[in-house]
């Protein structure tokens, strides 16, 4: 893949990427603004919010970087067959399992410590956190193997593309998905 090294060719590949990405962020308020009821009745959510979209943008990412990076050495193939693609979707959803659990831990300490006695029982906010985790985890791996191969199909670079749509798409996941398991275990 030839690749325009400007300044120019940069953004004039994002640009559209960042119009759709900036809509698609407009969802996730709207999404979060129809959650705040729950949210302000149990703050633990309230918690579990920004820290599980990052998470998860962050696992998103990481694993964009890693494909980008065997996209440019010219090991990347998306063969359902290829160990390394498996194994950095395993990586990536094994890592979500080992830290959402954290996080909900994190959330129900931080809203006891906030307001005295959460309104939430500690197994529900680690089991929400944990439920969500995997979730997304699954979502961002199937996120960025999708945006990584369109943009080895249109032909762009992956270093500037696949990134940004993995993290404004799982900021969006991240708020549906929270409130889905929230729906379901609360």
């Amino acid at each position: 893949m030839p690749t325009e090294w400007t300044v120019r060719a940069i953004s004039r590949a994002m640009l559209p990427v960042l119009f759709v990405l900036t809509l698609v962020e407009l969802g996730s308020g709207l999404v979060l603004g129809s959650f705040e009821a729950q949210l302000l009745r149990y703050p633990s959510l309230l918690v579990l919010v920004p820290v599980t979209i990052g998470t998860a943008g962050n696992l998103g990412s990481i694993l964009a970087a890693r494909l980008s990076t065997s996209f440019h050495l010219g090991t990347l193939t998306f063969s359902p067959a290829d160990d390394e693609l498996a194994g950095n979707a395993l990586a990536t959803v094994v890592l979500a399992v080992t830290i959402f659990p954290v996080i909900g831990v994190g959330a129900w300490a931080a809203t006891f410590i906030v307001t005295g006695g959460p309104a939430l029982p500690f197994s529900t906010v680690v089991l929400v956190a944990l439920s969500s985790g995997i979730t997304l985890a699954v979502l961002a791996v199937f996120v960025t193997f999708t945006a990584t191969y369109v943009a080895y199909r249109f032909g762009l670079d992956p270093d500037d593309v696949v990134i940004p749509v993995v993290t404004n798409v799982c900021d969006v996941l991240g708020v549906v998905v929270l409130f889905a398991v929230a729906q379901l275990l609360v």
